[in-house]
């Protein structure tokens, strides 16, 4: 356990995949972390035994990050456990939701698909900014998908991530002359249920192999980098997206 045991993280769909990973990275290195979950508290349950075996601190909190009051529930349940104070911010909330082209593209799925991903990012910041000193950091979850349009039916979760991406460096750019870093993390094929739910499994074969490194990603791999990003060590980096994809796109 690291000594940083009064650093305190919000993790925005934080207790399954990518986002427990992430939890449970920062809870190892002695963060205090408060991640929230939507709908499943057996997963939220299974994240919160992890963290305690490894030895961290953790709550989970329950609610929709596109609605602005339940993000300020996940802020007050924060502060009533860890005080008032947030070092680090990591927004991994979001979905696919479906595949749907254009013509099936109806008015509520681009909506709902907007929100999750991108609405999502800018209430919780909007939260929970005021709250972070110089110091700290946030970092926001955009896709390959950003960068070249997504796989077929993905339209509206490509432009969403796209918009995170450019939300991101306008943040960095209005956050950075008081020391919070803002920078995002562009995930390609990772092992998810994200890619259970919506990838059929031929292509996620042939993606693989496409790939030069010949396989999928492991989300401890995409926690790994999140960390590095909220670090100090990354501290003169600021407004970025990292893409980790195993070299099967270079931005």
């Amino acid at each position: 356990m690291s000594t940083t045991l009064s650093k305190v993280a919000i993790v925005t769909g934080g207790a399954r995949d990518i986002g427990r990973q992430v939890s449970l990275k920062l809870a190892k290195a002695g963060i205090k972390v408060c991640f929230n979950y939507l709908s499943d508290p057996k997963n939220a349950e299974e994240t919160l035994a992890l963290i305690k075996e490894a030895g961290g601190e953790a709550i989970g909190v329950q609610g929709d990050m596109t609605k602005a009051e339940d993000v300020k529930k996940l802020s007050a349940a924060c502060v009533a456990a860890f005080g008032n104070k947030v070092d680090y911010l990591v927004n991994v909330t979001g979905g696919l939701l479906g595949r749907k082209v254009l013509a099936d593209l109806d008015e509520a799925f681009w909506d709902a698909v907007i929100d999750v991903n991108l609405k999502s990012v800018y209430l919780v910041c909007r939260e929970i900014v005021p709250m972070m000193d110089q110091g700290s950091s946030i970092v926001n979850f955009t896709s390959q998908a950003a960068r070249d349009g997504g796989g077929g039916g993905a339209m509206a979760y490509a432009a969403a991530k796209g918009a995170v991406l450019t939300l991101t460096r306008g943040l960095a750019k209005e956050l950075g002359p008081k020391g919070i870093r803002v920078n995002a993390v562009s995930p390609g094929m990772i092992n998810t249920t994200f890619h259970n739910t919506f990838t059929k499994p031929e292509i996620r074969a042939n993606v693989a192999a496409a790939t030069p490194l010949k396989r999928e990603g492991k989300p401890e791999e995409v926690a790994d980098l999140v960390w590095y990003l909220l670090s100090d060590s990354s501290s003169f980096i600021n407004g970025e997206s990292v893409e980790i994809n195993g070299g099967s796109f270079f931005a």
